[in-house]
């Protein structure tokens, strides 16, 4: 069995994720925060890793490798998710104030420092400006995250792997 219909599954996946959030930017008219950015990013990655691992159809280790990096993007988005989240919920009083946009710190800060100012968020990141069954955007992209990371994490164990064929058996008469 080819691991590429793995790969593909999951490529599309995170392509649709994204497809949705580019489509909520541009045509609903959403402006993505800079968690929501970063969330982005981690998608890609995870877009990133399945394609490669779609286009190489590796089996074995290398099918593990390609998913348990797919599974890292994954774990990195949920988190970054799982922050938002959580600033989602923070009383008013306990919201950072509203920062620089993400252009403008890029261009005067180191990445490192522009990581660690995104992560600790702003009150832009806690405002709640699409939601769908109850539940914020970033709660559903958390969700979705974790639904990526245990594909991944599966495809690292070995699922849809492609095994070694069983060697041949001496028949005896």
């Amino acid at each position: 069995m080819s691991s590429r219909p793995y790969f593909a599954l999951g490529f599309g996946a995170a392509v649709a994720a994204l497809v949705f959030a580019y489509l909520l930017q541009y045509v609903g008219g959403l402006e993505p925060c800079p968690l929501c950015i970063f969330q982005r990013i981690a998608m890609a990655g995870v877009a990133l890793f399945c394609l490669i691992g779609w286009i190489h159809g590796p089996g074995g280790l290398a099918h593990r490798i390609y998913a348990a990096l797919a599974a890292l993007a994954a774990l990195a988005g949920a988190a970054v998710a799982a922050r938002h989240v959580w600033l989602m919920h923070l009383p008013a009083d306990q919201v950072p104030a509203c920062g620089p946009g993400l252009d403008y710190l890029i261009r005067i800060m180191p990445l490192q420092q522009v990581v660690a100012t995104v992560l600790r968020g702003d009150a832009s990141c806690a405002t709640v400006e699409g939601s769908f069954a109850g539940l914020s955007l970033p709660a559903w992209s958390l969700i979705y995250f974790c639904l990526l990371a245990v594909g991944a994490l599966a495809g690292a164990a070995g699922l849809g792997a492609r095994s070694s064929p069983a060697p041949a058996r001496a028949v005896s008469s």
